[in-house]
């Protein structure tokens, strides 16, 4: 191979001598011309607007699909990128027409705003002045720009900042320094200036403090200062920035933030089917797809290589002549549509190491013929050590997928399915390339969740059935064995309740599994209402979905032939279908129990909140772990809380141990949601609580089975529905609700808003888990 190789370079050596001859005799040749300009893309000012729409809102030109609001007139594509012309300023001022906010830049990707500050001042510790800053964009059709970072400058002062409402995990940012003469130019890393970069979507809001309030500083450095904007706007100048008493004024009218935008939520391909709304219809236009931080957001148009213009009015985009514009060529330009050729004149030939550029042709050439003869066995050579190099790469490709394929247990595998009798046949084995192709070659717009077992992708297979691909981070071959049972008795898995394992793939580094798709996302968001998606959630949905989870643990507790013990049952890890049906997912950390067994010692993982206090302290995993664990999800079903909720106070963090002393106490309507409170029976509530008690109970013996807990959950779907308005005579009811002066009047004033201080969970197919080095706090 080694004397192949060498023999190529010096072939290689000898074509280019005679390249170099100058003898090529094309005489024309294509190059293709970008427009990238993204602020200069309108050949002419009738495409700006729609005809009778005013263009400009004092200096800021609006251009389709924006529209300055007039009466009598719909000038823009969309509501939502209606712009608000102010007209009593001088000049006029552009607004979103949804906010406040101040448009003075608008581009073919982007919007600029002006700046909303934080700021906090202080006269000798005092403070005399300052404010936060917020902005949502939510149903408009824009997003922050990954272009903005976040900026903290001063001497004694910090920054959090908020990407969602009531998160509890902000971003922050601390600038510090003794003195102003300590601050460099140009150096944001935390002496006298901060700044990091952001993920936000449609929401932020930032909050700025103080250490000391300025008083250890000198007397010129008496306000903080933070805000959100465009990076390459933004140069720190060191001690004179934190010395200006104009700073503030100063950066809100020099640094903007950035807004993405798109036409409107949909792809390219679904926006296409309704032509009378769709946004990309006119020539030589193109519609992209647009995503911010991996999120689909909706869909753009633009011009086509080699046209320009506006590619939301008519006529759309023209083609650029080249030949008036730039262009490569010495001799003759030929412009054609989209592009431009160039052409010799006679006597010349096109030069092929520089485009359009034409050498005269020598009249000492060697014959044609003997240089074609030259170059033909110079290619046919090449070609066929090129064949050579293929098939010995294509020879090494197939022996790494086989050596793959014996690392990952496939002669396991198949001599299982073999020796009985070929039960296993359903247990399909993809390829590496069909999975590599579902998912795009692992697109980081496919992924659906990552944790610390792997990473999960949306997969679409060749007969367009979509499906979850599960990718392995690392590879322990210590647990191979384990791995093939886990694919054997996942696919005897036969349930409506759980995720259905279709295949697998082991002709890889790391092994892959492909699972069902479920649409609908997880549990978690549905619960928490995040983005408002639990309006379905009644009680009876509630009892449904708990009774379809503890049904599939039973089933895998005692219905397979060898009992399945899921170890990290959690909302995350239910997931919801279009129809609303349960499902559970995710068997990273699960484990087998062989038949002689009924526990087994593994390294304890799982997730905070939903850790059998048991298990933490024995090591020894059991089916009663899986009950602890659905305790915890059935009490987030009837109380809309989380398990972990540290902006809390201290006795309510733990969601169990708040539970059982609620209960205790005859409290518990203070934590059952209260739209529940509204729609089940006393009796209904009383038995589920007292449920979740047994499943929350420290002894994993004094706890109920799985089939023992879905046998009474279907029980307490039948339960008559009477309101818990009509019952408040009863002595029962008074004991639920514990000894309070005015029970009737507070019964329905619980404000549902305080029991969501959501921290977002992990995406769907989520396999999030965690080796805990604290027990949680055992319920009492």
């Amino acid at each position: 191979m080694q004397l192949l190789l060498l023999l190529l370079l010096a072939l290689q050596h000898f074509c280019s001598g005679l390249k170099a001859q100058k003898l090529i005799t094309t005489v024309t040749f294509n190059v293709t011309y970008n427009i990238t300009d993204d602020n200069h893309s309108i050949l002419n000012a009738e495409t700006i607007t729609k005809p009778g729409c005013p263009k400009k809102c004092g200096n800021l030109t609006v251009t389709y699909p924006f529209g300055i609001i007039s009466e009598g007139l719909s000038c823009s594509k969309d509501p939502s990128l209606d712009i608000t012309c102010n007209y009593s300023t001088n000049p006029p001022k552009a607004f979103i027409k949804t906010g406040n906010l101040e448009v003075y830049d608008i581009s073919n990707t982007k919007l600029r705003i002006l700046n909303l500050m934080a700021s906090r001042c202080y006269d000798s510790g005092v403070l005399t002045g300052g404010q936060n800053s917020r902005t949502r964009l939510r149903g408009t059709s824009y997003m922050f720009s990954n272009a903005n970072v976040l900026t903290v400058v001063g001497c004694d002062d910090y920054a959090y900042l908020y990407n969602a409402p009531n998160t509890t995990l902000p971003k922050g940012c601390l600038s510090t320094c003794q003195h102003t003469e300590q601050a460099l130019e140009d150096d944001c890393t935390g002496t006298g200036c901060c700044q990091i970069s952001v993920n936000l979507q449609q929401y932020f809001q930032l909050r700025l403090g103080s250490f000391s309030n300025h008083t250890n500083l000198s007397s010129s450095n008496n306000c903080g200062y933070s805000f959100l904007g465009e990076r390459s706007r933004f140069k720190f100048q060191g001690k004179s920035d934190l010395d200006d008493p104009n700073f503030l004024n100063r950066t809100m009218a020099n640094v903007p933030i950035v807004l993405d935008w798109v036409i409107e939520n949909k792809t390219c391909s679904e926006a296409s089917k309704d032509l009378d709304s769709y946004a990309c219809i006119h020539p030589n236009s193109d519609c992209i797809n647009n995503y911010h931080s991996g999120v689909f957001q909706g869909y753009r148009c633009t011009c086509k290589n080699g046209y320009k213009g506006n590619p939301y009015l008519s006529p759309g985009c023209e083609d650029i002549n080249e030949c008036e514009e730039r262009n490569s060529c010495e001799h003759d330009c030929i412009n054609t549509p989209g592009n431009y050729s160039c052409s010799c004149r006679p006597g010349y030939y096109a030069d092929v190491d520089e485009f359009g550029k034409c050498i005269p042709k020598s009249s000492k050439s060697q014959p044609i013929k003997l240089i074609l003869g030259m170059v033909f066995g110079c290619l046919s050579i090449i070609i066929g050590m090129n064949w050579l190099y293929c098939f010995n790469r294509k020879r090494q490709h197939t022996q790494q997928r086989e050596k793959y394929f014996h690392q990952n247990g496939g002669l396991l595998l198949r001599q299982q399915s073999t020796s009985e009798g070929g039960a296993m046949e359903s247990t399909k084995h993809f390829t590496y390339e069909e999975l590599k192709k579902a998912t795009n070659n692992y697109a980081s717009d496919r992924i659906l969740g990552q944790g610390g077992y792997g990473v999960v992708y949306k997969g679409i297979l060749p007969d367009e059935r979509v499906v979850a691909i599960k990718k392995s981070k690392i590879l322990d071959k210590t647990q191979v064995e384990q791995f093939i049972n886990e694919v054997k008795i996942l696919t005897q898995v036969k349930h409506k309740n759980v995720v259905k394992l279709l295949g697998c793939c082991l002709q890889c580094e790391v092994p892959m599994l492909v699972y069902e798709f479920v649409s609908n996302g997880t549990l978690f968001h549905h619960v928490h209402n995040v983005d408002g998606a639990g309006s379905w959630l009644s009680l009876e949905n509630r009892l449904r979905i708990a009774a379809e989870s503890s049904g599939a643990l039973a089933y895998l507790h005692s219905a397979v032939s060898i009992p399945i013990i899921h170890r990290d049952v959690k909302l995350a890890n239910i997931l919801v279908d279009d129809n609303h049906v349960a499902k559970i997912a995710d068997f990273g950390a699960s484990r087998l129990i062989p038949m002689d067994q009924t526990e087994v010692t593994t390294l304890v993982q799982g997730t905070l909140g939903y850790l059998d206090p048991e298990y933490f302290y024995t090591g020894q995993l059991t089916e009663k772990s899986d009950v602890y664990s659905f305790g915890v999800v059935f009490a987030e079903l009837l109380t809309g809380r989380q398990p972990i909720c540290m902006a809390n106070p201290q006795e309510e963090r733990n969601l169990a141990t708040y539970f059982v002393t609620s209960l205790k106490e005859n409290r518990l309507f203070q934590i059952i949601e209260p739209r529940l409170l509204k729609e089940g029976t006393l009796d209904q509530l009383q038995k589920a609580s007292k449920l979740v008690k047994r499943c929350l109970n420290l002894s994993g013996e004094e706890r109920p089975t799985m089939k023992e807990v879905t046998m009474e959950i279907e029980g307490l779907r039948k339960l008559a529905k009477h309101p818990w308005a009509n019952q408040h005579g009863d002595e029962d009811t008074t004991s639920l609700l514990g000894h309070t002066e005015n029970q009737h009047s507070d019964l329905y004033e619980i404000q549902p808003s305080s029991y969501h201080n959501i921290v977002k969970d992990s995406e769907p197919y989520s396999s999030s888990t965690i080796s805990l080095l604290h027990p949680p706090t055992s319920p009492r």
